[in-house]
């Protein structure tokens, strides 16, 4: 593979993971790559890191992609022996310990030859990372690290500190694992294909119904950092929006002492009273990550709007406003207190979307007005019951817009026990599978 194939390569696979890389960015990464050539491979990497990342939350994308693409080295490593070594864990001990770079390296290259091959010659092969830490088991080294660590020392109040730097590298050390599976599979099957298959999306491109712990952890954390980008974009929209649209007759009026030229157009100012929010989440299975995580993005909110209540469900609806504290960014926390101290579920715990709906307009139907914008989270599959689409014609009626963000995707809209159809008969629905898109309808959707 030549160079320049290598480096267009590059971003595409960056581009089929979200990244927005043009052609101007693979420009620009060219001129990178020309002065700082190849010899320092990191110096490399935050150069062309610099010169295509744009957002948050790319960067671990970004490095996948470049490892495959500039490796350190290939094939199996110098030391590497085809069979597990007995002495690989005190080995792997001591290199957390000192915190050796290198030799983590050297020995992330070792296991993943020696624990992560699998198939024979009639089959497929590959190596795994997944099989490589499953039989090495880094995770339960940290005691002989920090023993290792702390010598003949007694243990003292910085042993807790201690322990979060291990888990780190621990962290650190399967990252490398990964990377050189990732690698040495490349070699066998091709670079563009691991790349398409075998890089993990970037967090704000994660399905909300697959995501993994530590992929909810990263969603966690992505609450505020959203929260104030789509705070700034609804202000500029709202900016926008105060000046009005232009006034014809005074900018006509006006034009006639530049000689017709409207060089000064008038707008017919007013100021927009700032919307009402509801949120009426369904909280039930797997799509209560998602409708947890909304929550706490619209609370994080809260300044852009004139009010902001949420009503959660199950198969019973009930107001839990009080328990989306503003400043909270933990969606697992908020659903295991909605589930403990609301009245979200009735005889039974499955989903029913007619009887949630129904109770909300028996019981909070005052909650919407001429201003409120309503937004409804869920994949609407009823279990068999009853939609009851007439009570979300009443909510309709009562509010200024309603919206429906649908988790699953379209494809899957009104199959099984999906109702998802006949509720888009009524109100608009979008799908919304992971916080891009999430982001992009909130902020254009939401009136100002």
């Amino acid at each position: 593979m030549t160079l320049q194939s290598r480096l267009v390569g590059f971003t595409g696979a960056l581009r089929e993971q979200g990244v927005r890389v043009g052609p101007g960015e693979t420009v620009d990464a060219a001129a990178v790559v020309d002065v700082l050539g190849m010899a320092d491979r990191e110096r490399l990497r935050e150069g062309l890191a610099a010169a295509l990342l744009r957002a948050d939350g790319q960067r671990k994308v970004f490095d996948a992609a470049f490892d495959l693409y500039f490796p350190a080295g290939v094939g199996a490593p110098e030391s590497a022996r085809g069979e597990a070594d007995p002495g690989l864990d005190q080995r792997l001990v001591d290199a957390l310990a000192a915190d050796d770079s290198g030799a983590l390296s050297q020995l992330a290259g070792e296991a993943v030859d020696s624990l992560g091959h699998f198939g024979g010659e009639n089959g497929p092969q590959g190596w795994s990372a997944h099989q490589t830490l499953e039989r090495l088991q880094p995770q339960t080294l940290l005691a002989r690290v920090l023993a290792a660590m702390r010598g003949d020392a007694e243990e003292d109040f910085t042993d807790r500190l201690d322990r979060d730097e291990i888990r780190r590298r621990i962290d650190d050390f399967r990252d490398r694992v990964r990377t050189e599976a990732r690698r040495r599979s490349a070699e066998l099957r091709g670079v563009d294909h691991v790349a398409k298959h075998a890089i993990a999306p970037s967090a704000d491109q994660v399905d909300f119904l697959s995501a993994g712990r530590d992929q909810l952890a990263e969603l966690r954390r992505a609450v505020q950092p959203l929260a104030r980008k789509l705070a700034t974009r609804m202000a500029a929209r709202r900016r926008r929006a105060s000046r009005g649209s232009i006034d014809l007759r005074r900018t006509l009026r006006r034009s006639l002492s530049t000689g017709g030229v409207p060089l000064r157009p008038a707008y017919a100012h007013h100021r927009p009273a700032r919307p009402e929010i509801v949120l009426l989440c369904d909280v039930s299975g797997s799509v209560a990550g998602f409708a947890n995580f909304t929550m706490l993005l619209v609370q994080a909110l809260h300044d852009q709007f004139s009010k902001v209540r949420v009503f959660a469900f199950v198969n019973r609806t009930d107001e839990v406003t009080h328990l989306v504290e503003p400043g909270a960014a933990d969606p697992a926390e908020l659903g295991r207190r909605i589930l403990t101290e609301a009245t979200v579920t009735g005889w039974h715990d499955s989903s029913d979307y007619g009887s949630a709906l129904a109770e909300f307009t028996d019981r909070y139907l005052e909650a919407l007005g001429p201003r409120t914008s309503v937004l409804v989270l869920g994949d609407a599959r009823t279990n068999g019951w009853d939609p009851d689409l007439e009570a979300l014609h009443a909510i309709k009626e009562r509010s200024r817009r309603v919206f429906w963000l649908n988790p699953e995707p379209e494809v899957r809209w009104s199959t099984g026990d999906s109702a998802a159809h006949a509720y888009a008969g009524v109100v608009e629905m979008h799908e919304c599978r992971n916080t891009r898109r999430l982001a992009h309808l909130v902020s254009t959707l939401l009136p100002v």
